[in-house]
């Protein structure tokens, strides 16, 4: 059976079926043309929105029902945790292809609430639609967060230390070892791309104790980080290349492919940690955040007063690679 064999009504109820009980806060929610939430008080929202379509931003081919719901989530989750936001609600929109079958649709929502409830977060209403392209899930998810523990891109300054989160590289490896139908591929690696952690609890210690002056989540890779960071907020930034935590296994993937593993590292994409910078004298309060945010934090490099953005490798500095584009 296909979702071409259910009416709207009844796919909503399958959503329904897989979602914790509303809280007492969303006054309105699934059901209704709009969805009605109480604010909460003396905080700001925070709001992102992204869009995941098959053939681009993953392959049904080789990307299991419930891991496309999590990626679709994790993602929004990835943008709230760079902004210090905790999650509270997400609206989602989907696109479905007639070819569907409602055990992958089940698969998709299974995925996402999984994901909603991990992190108390509320999915308070959405649309459905039918479409003759390829499976879309669009979702917008708002936070909330004090005025004050906002993190945004622009707020480093020369001087400033630079630290990225957890490993890169596994994702982007674990990726092409599905397309390539790898014969013996990394299960961390895998895991790393069909389900990839949101750094929430660590965006959020960074925003209450003010601990980073700006902050990026690296959908796109460090590559991209960097240059966004730099852009916004009007620094350079020198990055040493022996400093990067790369996952090992990520790193004999891409020696095996005759890959420069720095290059791929840093222009892969998917990892999703948080890269931010600190200011020399609130060292103090990252190391407050690392112990309550739960994962490893690594200082690879500082900022600088001009504009450059330069690898710093045993050769002498070289031109930062450049990021993932989606329109490239």
């Amino acid at each position: 059976m296909t979702v071409a064999d259910l009416t709207e009504r009844e796919l909503v109820a399958r959503i329904q079926q897989q979602l914790a009980p509303p809280p007492s806060w969303l006054t309105v929610g699934i059901g209704d043309d709009a969805a009605v939430v109480e604010n909460e008080r003396n905080r700001v929202e925070v709001l992102t929105v992204d869009a995941l379509i098959d053939g681009v931003h993953f392959d049904r081919r080789f990307t299991p029902p419930t891991a496309i719901g999590h990626r679709a989530l994790a993602v929004n989750l990835s943008d709230l945790a760079a902004m210090g936001a905790t999650p509270r609600l997400a609206l989602l929109s989907l696109a479905l292809p007639a070819t569907l079958t409602c055990e992958e649709f089940d698969g998709v929502i299974s995925g996402i609430a999984t994901e909603a409830m991990a992190h108390r977060l509320t999915v308070a209403g959405g649309n459905l639609t039918r479409t003759p392209g390829p499976l879309t899930i669009d979702i917008t998810a708002i936070g909330t967060a004090k005025r004050r523990g906002v993190l945004t891109r622009s707020g480093a300054r020369p001087g400033d230390l630079i630290y990225v989160s957890g490993a890169i590289g596994a994702a982007a490896a674990g990726l092409d070892m599905l397309r390539t139908g790898a014969a013996t591929p990394s299960e961390a690696c895998v895991f790393r791309y069909l389900r990839p952690s949101a750094r929430v609890r660590l965006g959020q210690m960074l925003g209450r104790n003010r601990a980073a002056s700006a902050c990026i989540d690296l959908s796109d890779g460090l590559a991209d980080g960097v240059s966004r960071i730099a852009d916004a907020s009007g620094v350079g930034m020198t990055v040493d290349a022996d400093a990067l935590p790369i996952e090992p296994e990520a790193r004999r993937w891409f020696e095996d492919q005759g890959l420069d593993p720095v290059v791929a590292a840093l222009g892969g994409g998917d990892d999703y940690e948080l890269l931010f910078t600190v200011r020399p004298r609130q060292r103090g309060r990252l190391r407050a955040a690392f112990q309550q945010g739960g994962v490893p934090l690594t200082k690879i490099g500082v900022c600088t007063p001009d504009t450059r953005c330069v690898l710093r490798t045993a050769a002498g500095d070289v031109p930062f690679p450049s990021g993932f584009s989606h329109f490239r």
